[in-house]
Formats: structure tokens, C-alpha cells, sequence
């Protein structure tokens, strides 16, 4: 059958890079730390220390689930091919249908375990704190904003992760102002430091009685959740700690007590919010834990010109500075003006289909991050 010799053309191409990919994931390696962890699993002292027990846990699941990805791409790659030559002598349709539903998962299979390679940041591995600022554009932006929060939550959800609000604040009519929260997961950070920058949305306004199209723009900081332990050092007298009452529902406690932290940096003007926990003193270590996050990645950056990227503002909240231009109207298209990866179904991405430009920025920074010109329609 033509369509199963084409196939089998295809999967041929992925002989040499699924080699690469062997080598890439340092299987070899792994296989041998594996070993080790279960060794050290079985020794009875092992639980007397539980933060490092779990953390050893954790790495021991994501090894062996590295290993068992590429085993399963590697038999799949050898059994296709005997399946091509059957299915080709009995001339089995059904079984070619079975063949190609087979090859399509092994083709998404690859390009995950794939980008994952990717991710090689010292901070990848970690979870993510993101922090929405609605921008140019009023109670439009605002809505905008909500929107953003909803589509990150449900990207999150169709990965098994986990997401919890720290900070948020309502908008005067309609959606929020601002929100911080964190998505737990593994590799959260690595995949959504991609999403760093400001998002334009074109669309016709249900705010607007004439029904005109409206702009509007929201940014995203995104910061990866940092170890307690790491030397970061904050004087106090280049801090600032306010105190203030928790918005949003939460019961009694939240509307009798000042339980919420807002901490400004005078150095940088770097500003953190924690109000997602019940006592003073745990949104405290949270705040202060989100402001040596972001004065880590401060300190990484080459240059000081990347300042305003670090707290949040990749330049202007407006015209002019977005990465990515969300259109529902009159036409529906996403753009991602780095990278060039556009969608046509919008409704889909803002249900939290985001993996495309996820994956396209990886792939853009691996090929060192090349300038691809993309224009913004108006």
C-alpha cells in the first residue's frame, strides 16, 4: 500500500535521531542512578529524613519515567516496521489504519521526551511563579487579564499540575488587575518562561456598546520557585514589609486580620504579594521567597538592560512590545512574534493548548534564538 511505504519513509528518518536522542538523555547515566536510588531507598534509615527522601522520591520517578519513554519509542520504532511489511503482504487495511494511529503517537512521544532535552536551565526542573499585570486598555484588560489566568490554569491542569493562587487583586468592573500564582510541576518553570513578556488581544469588546474592536495587553512575569537555602542577600534596610487585609473571598479570618505581605526592594523597585495563606508569618516566607527568586534571575542576567524584564515589564504593557498577538476578531489567529508559530484556532488556545508556542520557543532558543520576522497584523 502506497500510503504505508510513505510511512515507512517517514519512520526511516527517525533512525539517526532517535540514536541522538539516546545520547542526549544520558540513558546510560540514568540507568545507573536508578540503580542507585533504589539501592538507597532500601537502606532503613532512609524515611528518618523526610524532605530529602521525598526529594530522591521525585527524582527516581522522573528517571525511570525518561528510561521507560525512550524504551517504548524504541520498540514501537522496530515493531512498525514489522507491522508496515504485514500489513503490505495481507494487504490489511485495518491493520494499516492501526499502524498509522501508532505512528502519530509515537511521533508525539518523541517530539516530548525530545524537548525535554531542552530544558537544561539550572532552574528548569523547578515550579513556576507567574504574575499577570493588566495593562493598556481599562476594564477590556482587566477581562484580558482573567482570561490569561484561566487559559495558564487549564495548560496546567492538562498536565497534571497543580495551581495555586498567591496574590490576586479585582478589577474595578470586570476581571483583575493583577494576579501571582504558582504552577507546581516538574519542568513547570522550563516550559513557561517561555511565556515571559506582554500579550496583545484584538477582539470586538463586550464592554463597548457600539461594538468596536479593542486592543489590549496584559503582561506576564514568570520566575521558577527557589530553594530557601539559596545565598541571596536581602539587608533590611533595602526592604520594605506592609501589611494589609486580604481581598477575595476567604472567610472571617481573611476580612478581620491583616494577614496579606506586600514587600517592596528599593534597590530594584521590585514589588512581591502573598496573601494566599492563612497566618502573617507564612505569606511573609512566601513573599520573601518570590523576591530572592526574582533578585536571582536579576543577578543572572548579562546585562541591565534586561532589568525591566525581570520585574515583570517587558517594556511598555502596550503597543509595540508584545510577543504574542491573541485575534478573535474578525478573524481568529494567535502569533507568536518571536518564534512564528501561529494558530488558527484561538477558542483552542485559550482553553490552554499553549504547547505549540511552548515548544517553538525551545526549539528557537536551542537554535540560538534567531530573528524571525513576523509581522503583527494591526
Amino acid at each position: 500500500m502506497l500510503e504505508l511505504d510513505n510511512l515507512k519513509v517517514e519512520l526511516e528518518n527517525y533512525r539517526t535521531p532517535l540514536k541522538n536522542l539516546y545520547r542526549s538523555l544520558e540513558l546510560e547515566n540514568k540507568e545507573n542512578r536508578i540503580i542507585e536510588l533504589n539501592r538507597k531507598m532500601e537502606e532503613p534509615d532512609f524515611w528518618n529524613d523526610p524532605e530529602s527522601s521525598t526529594k530522591q522520591s521525585k527524582e527516581l520517578g522522573s528517571l525511570k519515567e525518561d528510561v521507560a519513554t525512550y524504551k517504548k519509542l524504541d520498540s514501537q520504532f522496530t515493531d512498525m516496521f514489522d507491522l508496515i511489511d504485514m500489513a503490505n503482504e495481507d494487504n490489511d487495511e485495518t491493520l494499516a489504519a492501526e499502524i498509522i494511529e501508532e505512528f502519530a503517537s509515537f511521533k508525539e512521544d518523541y517530539e516530548r521526551i525530545r524537548l525535554k532535552t531542552l530544558l537544561s536551565g539550572e532552574y528548569d526542573g523547578k515550579n513556576a511563579i507567574l504574575r499577570l499585570n493588566a495593562g493598556a486598555g481599562g476594564t477590556e484588560s482587566c477581562d484580558w487579564c482573567s482570561m490569561l489566568f484561566r487559559m495558564y490554569s487549564k495548560w496546567a491542569d492538562s498536565h497534571g499540575f497543580k495551581t495555586e493562587v498567591l496574590d490576586s487583586l479585582d478589577g474595578d468592573e470586570a476581571g483583575l488587575k493583577s494576579c501571582t500564582f504558582q504552577i507546581n510541576g516538574e519542568n513547570a518553570y522550563g516550559y513557561l518562561k517561555s511565556e515571559k513578556g506582554v500579550h496583545r488581544l484584538v477582539r470586538i469588546s463586550p464592554f463597548n456598546a457600539q461594538g468596536k474592536r479593542q486592543t489590549s495587553f496584559v503582561s506576564l512575569d514568570v520566575m521558577p520557585e527557589i530553594d530557601d537555602d539559596v545565598d541571596i542577600e536581602i539587608k533590611s534596610d533595602d526592604i520594605r514589609i506592609d501589611t494589609y487585609r486580604s481581598s477575595g473571598a476567604g472567610g472571617q479570618h481573611i476580612n478581620k486580620t491583616s494577614s496579606a505581605i506586600r514587600i517592596t526592594h528599593f534597590p530594584t523597585g521590585i514589588v512581591v504579594t502573598c496573601q494566599n495563606e492563612r497566618s502573617q508569618f507564612q505569606n511573609k516566607d512566601k513573599a520573601m521567597q518570590m523576591l530572592k527568586a526574582k533578585l536571582l534571575m536579576l543577578k543572572e542576567e548579562e546585562n541591565a538592560d534586561k532589568l525591566s524584564e525581570i520585574r515583570g515589564e517587558v517594556k511598555d504593557n502596550a503597543w509595540g512590545s508584545q510577543i504574542r498577538s491573541y485575534f478573535l476578531q474578525p478573524y481568529q489567529l494567535v502569533k507568536d512574534l518571536r518564534t512564528g508559530v501561529e494558530i488558527a484556532q484561538a477558542d483552542s488556545v485559550l482553553n490552554g493548548n499553549i504547547d505549540p508556542f511552548i515548544n517553538g520557543y525551545l526549539v528557537w532558543c536551542a537554535n540560538g534564538c534567531k530573528k524571525v520576522n513576523v509581522k503583527d497584523d494591526e
